[in-house]
């Protein structure tokens, strides 16, 4: 009699198992979903926050691949002029040109960020004309 009791005490005991098992995902699963939704409320603040302009420069940053703080550190501009970017661009452009033992890779770094740092120059142009357009009421 003992053997045939033996079996469904193992069965309990892997149903027992199962349900901690399911109990343990749903807490995992609840807390995650829970840091889902807290994670995508924070990402809508700081959107919110910076407002349109933000928006045109996280598109620019992704389309170029670079962030405005990367290029500016790349280019080594402290402030958003076209004079010191430009300048220095031609500097660190003819540094790093292959010809004179320069890298190739480190060239184009700065090439891209030029690029990023003129997008977000437009960016700015075209939100100071935006705003001298719109009426002062």
């Amino acid at each position: 009699m003992e053997s045939h009791m033996q079996p469904s005490g193992t069965f309990s005991m892997a149903k027992y198992l199962a349900q901690i098992i399911v109990m343990g995902v749903q807490v995992v699963g609840r807390a995650f979903a829970r840091a889902l939704r807290q994670e995508f409320a924070a990402s809508r603040a700081a959107a919110d926050a910076r407002g349109r302009a933000g928006h045109r420069s996280a598109a620019a940053s992704n389309l170029s691949g670079l962030s405005l703080q990367e290029a500016q550190q790349i280019l080594n501009v402290s402030k958003l002029s076209p004079e010191e970017v430009q300048k220095n661009y031609e500097h660190l452009f003819k540094v790093n040109d292959k010809s004179v033992g320069g890298s190739f890779y480190l060239q184009s770094k700065v090439v891209r960020a030029k690029e990023r740092l003129d997008e977000e120059l437009r960016i700015q142009a075209q939100e100071d004309r935006e705003k001298g357009r719109t009426p002062h009421t």
